[in-house]
């Protein structure tokens, strides 16, 4: 792997290696231009994704220690702040493409104008439309299929938004489980469809097709499959010679040009002795997620003309619930023990990504991901303890158990709801509250908007009608109106106006000449998916526009 001295000036760094900073770094690094990525986490390798629900999911693997680095959230609905680690997504090269479940779904073109079409409809919303259209960004969610590798079944999504081509991968095999949730939105009037997902089902390069692990989202792919950036741009940056990725590196500050005060010259950091650093470069790309390139932007007090940096943030509203299936109603094809063979259900709805009776109103819905329930055992014994009332405990905790592997089949459905930003969801920094390396940590106050909490229940109930309609016995509720951390937009939004938004149009600082920011932080919108795809798709676009302006020899 080529190295750069700290001291030299490279052509850009990138902070963040995950679903922003790997296509920027990538493209740049092909391009021809001299990249360095800082990556606070360690670089795993295939054979640290073990299958072990203690040290992946129960312990520090991929997010930081409470002790060393803890967020302070501040809930619309408790007194009190907390210290915690929720909205991490993840710390290691790759990022959150590493753990995902790898659903990937293209914004619809109604995400693109959330102003014009609610903005007199919804009060306590700071809604904002995109300043690029849907056909605008669409070329780009392609590229992200071919490079990266999508699979799913193109036109069997009637919602699906226009596309110019198949998708590059066939779909993945599914558990014949998947009839049932067929059968349920038959009955419903519902279309369910293939999910598409960001894993290969043939190989690609040094990267293997899905082997079909019990174990996906939630840990790293052992085989590549997964479309993470570890195994995709990442290593294809690397191999230009021209990128390097700098692990265990933490960034605490963009520095400013003193001869050039309208231009940054470079980026701060503790490398992995603890020696703090500075890189220099012509071009700075924040991507460390749009809570932490929030924190970064504060801490490094750059300028702020519009006060929007860290104002409306948004997250994704989650409905969760379940169905329960007697083994002895189910054909015997269906009966196949979870863990044995495919592990994927495969099967997802988006006919209330507009709730159809709310027309004229705030009808905005998402997305319905049906899935088989997780393997991990020690999650799988805390879900049947925590749903009954009173909870269980003991002998009958092990009956439910017992009855949970032999005698039924239960299917989930997770829901990726819009979350509309407000005022009162946002990022600061702590005065009193520093991480491990004296650096003040962010602040997340949230305050989910009441109209996502009602609809976000309204297609609870749908899917829950799906279940029963496909013959559960049993049916339940783990959430509505609840919140997905892990997806995470808006802190830095993009627009046309300086006055109202804190990027360009090609995700450049309006203030600052030569810093931009590709992480989740310049959406204004959340949209009812899954992001990451998004996310992407818009790193290819504004690495496009970087490669035009190097290529004219213009200041970027």
């Amino acid at each position: 792997m080529k190295t750069y001295a700290p001291s030299d000036e490279v052509d850009v760094c990138v902070i963040g290696s995950g679903a922003g900073g790997g296509p920027v770094a990538y493209e740049l690094a092909r391009a021809g231009a001299r990249v360095v990525v800082l990556e606070k986490g360690p670089w795993y390798t295939a054979k640290d994704f073990v299958h072990d629900e203690i040290g992946m999911c129960r312990r520090d693997f991929f997010v930081p220690r409470v002790s060393d680095e803890p967020r302070v959230h501040y809930w619309r609905d408790r007194p009190r702040p907390t210290k915690g680690v929720d909205a991490w997504i993840s710390c290691c090269v790759g990022g959150g493409t590493v753990h995902m479940s790898g659903y990937v779904f293209r914004l619809h073109p109604e995400d693109f104008v959330m102003a014009t079409r609610y903005g007199a409809r919804v009060s306590g919303a700071s809604l904002a439309d995109w300043p690029i259209s849907y056909d605008q960004l669409a070329p780009y969610y392609d590229k992200v299929e071919r490079v990266i590798g999508v699979n799913g079944v193109a036109g069997a999504n009637p919602f699906e938004p226009k596309r110019s081509a198949p998708f590059p991968y066939p779909p993945m095999a599914h558990h014949p489980l998947a009839g049932l949730v067929d059968k349920g939105a038959r009955a419903r009037g519902l279309t369910a469809f293939p999910t598409p997902r960001m894993i290969l089902t043939r190989p690609k390069g040094d990267r293997n097709a899905c082997a079909y692990h019990p174990f996906c989202g939630s840990y790293g792919c052992d085989t590549g499959a997964k479309g993470s950036t570890l195994a995709s741009v990442i290593p294809a940056a690397v191999a230009t010679g021209r990128c390097e990725v700098r692990a265990g590196c933490m960034a605490f500050a963009v520095s400013r040009s003193a001869a050039h005060p309208d231009r940054v010259q470079g980026v701060r950091y503790y490398d992995p002795s603890g020696t703090p650093q500075e890189q220099k470069a012509r071009v700075v790309v924040m991507s460390a997620s749009a809570i932490e390139s929030a924190r970064l932007w504060l801490n490094s007090e750059l300028p702020d003309p519009s006060g929007q940096v860290g104002k409306h943030l948004t997250l994704s509203t989650l409905g969760k619930g379940y169905g329960v299936f007697d083994i002895g109603s189910l054909p015997p094809e269906m009966t196949v023990e979870v863990g044995a063979g495919v592990q994927h259900l495969q099967r997802s709805l988006q006919d209330f990504y507009l709730l159809k009776d709310q027309a004229g109103g705030y009808d905005k819905g998402g997305t319905a991901v049906f899935q088989l329930v997780h393997t991990n055992p020690i999650f799988a014994m805390e879900r049947l303890a925590r749903r009954a009332r009173p909870k269980l405990w003991g002998a009958d905790l092990m009956r439910a158990v017992k009855r949970y592997y032999a005698e039924v089949r239960e299917l989930e459905f997770e829901l990726f709801g819009e979350f509309l930003p407000n005022p009162g969801t946002f990022v600061g920094v702590s005065d009193d509250v520093k991480d491990t390396w004296g650096i003040p940590v962010a602040e997340v106050h949230a305050a989910p908007h009441p109209a996502d909490t009602a609809n976000s229940r309204r297609m609870v109930q749908e899917c829950v009608e799906v279940l029963k309609a496909a013959g559960a016995t049993e049916t339940g509720v783990e959430s509505v109106g609840g919140t997905t951390w892990v997806l995470q937009h808006g802190t830095c939004r993009f627009g046309s106006d300086p006055r109202t938004s804190v990027l360009d149009v090609n995700c450049k600082a309006h203030a600052l000449d030569n810093l931009y920011v590709v992480d989740g932080s310049f959406l204004p919108t959340s949209g009812g998916v899954p992001t990451t795809l998004t996310i992407m798709a818009n790193s290819f676009r504004v690495a496009e526009q970087l490669i035009g302006g190097f290529k004219k020899r213009q200041p970027p």
